[in-house]
């Protein structure tokens, strides 16, 4: 009984921790087959609003997953890919209904209603996919999720985040 509740809490919390929302979108007249190498634009990188660290974890995870899916880094590439990301703080008022006695009162006794604010902060991560020779958009990917301070989080968050956001996006044809 104890291994069942045990199980279904550590569930619970490693489906709520991960939960990133992914919406993807692509030019359906591409050949992504054209396509071998990449490279990230540095004019586009250099205006994130980002701490250093979480830019190369970024990068880091992007790289990785592109080379997963057959592509290579290269500094005369097929493909740009434009990174961006923006935060937001969700505010939720809860409220708690508290009463004095439990069981069966006298009616004229109320319960008091107490309301605690609590917040997180939820990231957002976009990445365009660009067509080097012509300058147009071939894929388009968002996701979001709940960030957290922790180093250890934030590595496997921004993992996370990028391997689901790519997910998608067609490996090569080896």
């Amino acid at each position: 009984m104890k291994q069942t509740i045990l199980f279904t809490l550590l569930l619970l919390l490693f489906t709520s921790c991960s939960s990133v929302r992914v919406v993807t979108d692509y030019d359906s007249s591409a050949n992504f087959s054209n396509y071998n190498s990449f490279a990230f634009s540095k004019s586009q990188i250099d205006k994130i609003e980002i701490s250093d660290l979480d830019k190369k974890r970024i990068l880091s995870s992007v790289e990785n997953q592109m080379q997963k899916k057959g592509y290579t880094l290269s500094n005369t590439p097929d493909l740009i890919i434009n990174i961006d990301t923006k935060s937001r703080e969700d505010v939720y008022i809860n409220r708690y209904n508290e009463y004095p006695y439990y069981g069966w009162y006298p009616f004229g006794m109320s319960m008091s209603t107490s309301y605690r604010p609590s917040s997180r902060i939820v990231g957002l991560l976009y990445l365009d996919i660009i067509d080097a020779k012509t300058g147009s958009l071939l894929w388009q990917g968002n996701g979001s999720g709940t960030l957290s301070s922790n180093k250890s989080s934030r590595d496997e968050l921004i993992n996370n985040f990028v391997s689901k956001l790519l997910e998608s996006y067609p490996s090569k044809n080896l």
